[in-house]
C-alpha cells in the first residue's frame, strides 16, 4: 500500500485497471476454453451488444474485459518507459482496441466451429423454443431463440413473419429454416399439453363364467 500511495495519479489508475482486468480476464478465458461461455456473461453480452443477431460482435463484456486489461498494462509500460502522459494514453487506448478486435475474432470463430459440423438446421423445424433476444415484426430485426436441436439446447438466429415483435421469453415454434441457417419462427397458437392416455374397460358380454 505504501508503494501504491507513492505512485503518480495516472499510474495508480493504470495499475488498478490492469490488476482488476487481469483477474476477470483470466476467469473469462478459463470459462470459454474449459466450460464454454458462462450464462452470466452471455446475458451481459445481450444487454451490452445492440446488434441483436449479427454474428461478429465487437462490443461485448468479454471484449471489454480484454480492452481494459491491455489498456492498463500498456499504459503502465509506456509511463515506466518515460513516455509523456498524452502519448501513453493514446497508445494504451489503441492497444486496447487491438485486443478487442482479436478477442471478437477469436470468439466469433469459436462459435462458428461449435455451430458447424454435424448440425443440420432443418432438424429444428417444428421444434418448440423460447425467444432469447427480441425478434422484430415482419422480419425487420433478427433475434435469437433457444431451441433444442439434435439433443442439444442451442441459441440460433431467428426471424418471424408475425406482425408483432416476439419479445424475450415468448414461446415459439420453428416453421422453416432459410438457406443460410436462419430460423423462421412464430408464437405458438396453443399451449403445450401433456399426452393424454386413454384407458379402456374390457367387458365380457358372453355371459359365461
Amino acid at each position: 500500500m505504501e508503494w501504491y500511495s507513492n505512485l503518480d495519479f495516472l499510474l495508480k489508475i493504470y495499475w488498478l485497471i490492469a490488476i482488476i482486468g487481469s483477474l476477470v480476464f483470466t476467469v473469462v478465458i478459463l470459462l470459454a476454453f474449459i466450460g464454454g461461455d458462462a450464462d452470466e456473461f452471455e446475458d451481459l453480452d445481450s444487454e451490452i451488444d445492440a446488434d441483436s443477431g449479427i454474428g461478429f460482435q465487437f462490443i461485448t463484456f468479454k471484449n471489454l474485459v480484454g480492452f481494459f486489461t491491455i489498456f492498463g498494462w500498456s499504459g503502465i509500460a509506456c509511463l515506466e518507459a518515460g513516455l509523456s502522459k498524452p502519448l501513453a494514453i493514446v497508445i494504451s487506448i489503441f492497444s486496447g482496441l487491438v485486443m478487442m478486435s482479436i478477442m471478437a475474432a477469436m470468439f466469433f470463430f469459436m462459435r462458428k466451429l461449435s455451430d458447424s459440423g454435424t448440425l443440420k438446421y432443418k432438424n429444428a423445424i417444428d421444434a418448440i423454443g423460447e425467444v432469447y433476444l427480441t425478434i422484430g415484426a415482419n422480419r425487420t430485426k433478427m433475434g435469437k431463440v433457444s431451441v433444442r436441436v439434435q439433443g442439444a439446447l442451442r441459441e440460433l438466429d431467428a426471424l418471424t413473419d408475425s406482425l408483432v415483435e416476439l419479445k424475450s421469453g415468448t414461446i415459439v415454434k420453428v416453421l422453416d429454416v432459410t438457406n443460410n441457417g436462419i430460423l423462421i419462427v412464430d408464437q405458438t397458437r396453443k399451449p403445450i399439453e401433456p399426452i393424454k392416455q386413454h384407458t379402456y374397460e374390457i367387458t365380457d358380454n358372453s355371459g359365461g363364467l
